[in-house]
């Protein structure tokens, strides 16, 4: 087998929009290091972190930067993990407007700032978190982040009190109790009278 040839047979494996780790590659090449390279370097793949790597996908307006999901899901090699930004407090109403460049993995496996490309993922191992977002959960996070956020804390937890009526009470005690840390538990149970 010519070395184009090899290098053709991986490149044929590739699809655009899809993260691979090094390893799903090795199989298909009998240099992979060396082929990685070289398809970095004619741009059929991208470098996104040591071992992991994304097949552009093109669109009218240039290259699309891969799915967030997807880049997650096979760094980790685990499809349970809950993706989502701290700007997602901002739809509450509860004085957040702060737009914020980190994304957040909830996830039981890895913890640390993590950068891909030229984006920033912040994992976090917690025990328990909802396969999606809610606005019961999300109002619940809000209070576990209190000192993560960059507005008024006082504020934000007088706004959190005044809205907690507006709340689906069943589904909030529920997050409460899943997923409150202690110090937002003692919290909310003073307000929710629990």
């Amino acid at each position: 087998m010519t070395k184009q040839s090899a290098l053709d047979q991986v490149a044929n494996r590739l699809h655009a929009g899809k993260v691979y780790r090094r390893e799903d590659l090795v199989p298909f090449s009998n240099a992979s290091d060396r082929h990685l390279r070289e398809l970095v370097s004619v741009g059929a793949l991208k470098r996104l972190a040591q071992g992991l790597y994304y097949a552009p996908k093109k669109s009218v307006f240039g290259e699309l930067p891969p799915d967030d999901q997807e880049l997650v899901a096979t760094f980790l090699r685990d499809k349970n993990f809950l993706l989502f930004s701290l700007s997602s407090y901002n739809t509450l109403g509860v004085g957040t407007s702060q737009l914020y460049n980190k994304t957040l993995v909830y996830n039981n496996k890895r913890h640390g700032i993590f950068s891909f490309g030229n984006r920033q993922f912040d994992f976090r191992v917690k025990p328990r978190f909802p396969q999606k977002l809610t606005p019961e959960f999300l109002l619940v996070d809000v209070i576990n982040n209190l000192d993560k956020l960059a507005e008024d804390k006082n504020q934000v937890l007088q706004l959190v009190e005044r809205k907690l009526s507006s709340f689906d009470q069943i589904k909030l005690n529920d997050a409460v109790a899943n997923y409150a840390s202690v110090a937002a538990k003692k919290r909310f149970m003073r307000w929710l009278d629990i």
